[in-house]
């Protein structure tokens, strides 16, 4: 592969524009341009960064060496795994499918290729900067709050595959243990999708997890508190603060670092390194990407037979 890598992204969204602005900025890349059954919107997001617009697939595949996908949730499989089938390492913004087979012929087809795939779960970059992942104690608890006002992005998925997702990847990411119960509650907007729900999970270790989420409040929110065994940490996200009372050292200035500053492109960044064979993996693989979603559709499951 060449020294300089050739970044596309399929979706001109909003999501889209961001990492396409990515492959514009990042060293060693190449932006050449946005794929979107909308012509008109791909050529806005990818002209002014001085890529093309792509309105056929295949002509768009050629043109790259790295994909991100950042289509709506219901396609971000079929795409990815078109863009494999062409030989392209894939960056699949959360969640990385909707159902976990055809997340898991993702992860497989990249396999047979030795191709790398990354996932957008990009608060792991925020843990990471913080020093959450480097705690050396297992949690006893965790209560996450992701509030924000109704939007028409991402209808096409439940609020759980929409917001939940990422708390349950940091679930996953700092607890050392399987889930083995869930439980949860919601109210579904007009459209009859899931917009605020409230789950329990339980893992085999003990460890308890609250997860509240809502695309039907007045303002944003985004609070969390971990228990461990010998103390908590309050985390406020809009603020960018926390409160520490454990005896480990977390980076108070954690907000200023470049990573915290912007985790998508320090995603984005990662995933390109393992592409070159400069870092063993992205920030967040298909492995991890499949458990949270694995997971996020057990909290549906158990809405639905609440319901």
């Amino acid at each position: 592969m060449s020294e300089t890598l050739r970044g596309g992204v399929i979706g001109a969204g909003v999501f889209g524009g961001y990492h396409a602005r990515q492959y514009a900025r990042l060293p060693g890349v190449t932006f050449s341009g946005v794929y979107d059954v909308h012509p008109d919107r791909a050529a806005r997001v990818a002209m002014p960064l001085g890529g093309r617009a792509f309105a056929d697939l295949d002509e768009f595949l050629a043109a790259v060496d790295v994909v991100t996908v950042a289509s709506p949730a219901t396609h971000h499989a079929d795409q990815a795994l078109a863009a494999i089938a062409a030989g392209k390492h894939v960056y699949v913004e959360k969640p990385i499918g909707v159902a976990v087979a055809e997340a898991e012929k993702v992860r497989a087809a990249a396999a047979a290729k030795g191709l790398v795939v990354a996932c957008g779960h990009q608060e792991r970059v925020v843990f990471r900067a913080m020093g959450l992942l480097d705690v050396p104690e297992q949690p006893l608890r965790l209560e996450a709050l992701r509030h924000g006002p109704p939007s028409d992005r991402s209808r096409d998925v439940s609020a759980v595959l929409d917001l939940m997702v990422h708390d349950i990847d940091l679930c996953l990411a700092i607890a050392s243990a399987d889930p083995v119960t869930a439980e949860a509650e919601g109210t579904r907007g007009p459209d009859g999708v899931w917009d605020a729900v409230r789950a329990e999970v339980s893992f085999d270790s003990g460890f308890s997890a609250v997860l509240d989420v809502s695309r039907l409040a007045e303002a944003r929110k985004r609070t969390m508190r971990i228990v461990y065994p010998s103390g908590e940490v309050e985390i406020d996200f809009m603020a960018r603060t926390f409160r520490n009372t454990t005896p480990f050292s977390l980076n108070p200035d954690f907000a200023d670092t470049p990573a915290a500053s912007d985790p998508l492109g320090a995603s984005v960044e990662g995933f390109l390194m393992a592409v070159r064979g400069e870092a063993p993996r992205p920030i967040v693989t298909a492995d991890e990407a499949i458990a949270a979603l694995d997971l996020a559709i057990a909290v549906e499951q158990a809405l639905e037979d609440a319901a």
